[in-house]
């Protein structure tokens, strides 16, 4: 997990928190509120996924209601961030993309994808630092899921 942070934020350390980097010493989940933000966070991104008309072939292929997958995401993230591996824990290694792999992705629902992440860390992400970091960290992750139209 260090290196990982190491790669996509470095290790400068800022006095203000609003700026600061995640770090070895201050992982991504600590910055971003811990369990109450990665929780946020999660819920923001599927809020958005069920208001926006631009991402309902996204949101269709969601099971109803979307509580499970809810929490589901809540848990990938925590360990995704650096916080509890909530995820590991319940359902093994994340395999993203064999998870994903039933489901047809193409850059139409990736773009989908990241559009409600975005806004989701726009609101939800008060560091710019951290938010940039994430957004590009995920647009990585978002891509790889793509297993149509290559």
């Amino acid at each position: 997990m260090k290196q990982i942070l190491r790669r996509m934020f470095g290790t400068t350390q800022k006095q203000d928190e609003s700026h600061q980097s995640p770090s070895p010493e201050k992982t991504p989940y600590e910055l971003i509120g811990q369990e109450q933000g990665a929780r946020a966070l999660a819920n923001r991104f599927y809020d958005i996924m069920a208001e926006e008309e631009y991402v309902k072939p996204l949101y269709d292929m969601h099971p109803q209601p979307l509580d499970r997958i809810r929490q589901v995401f809540f848990e990938f993230l925590s360990g995704w961030l650096g916080g509890p591996d909530l995820f590991v824990e319940k359902y093994g290694h994340p395999m993203l993309r064999k998870r994903h792999m039933p489901f047809p992705i193409d850059q139409d629902l990736r773009d989908q994808w990241m559009f409600c992440m975005n806004k989701a860390l726009d609101i939800e992400v008060d560091n710019p630092v951290l938010r940039e970091g994430l957004k590009q960290s995920l647009a990585q992750l978002a891509t790889h899921m793509i297993n149509q139209g290559r």
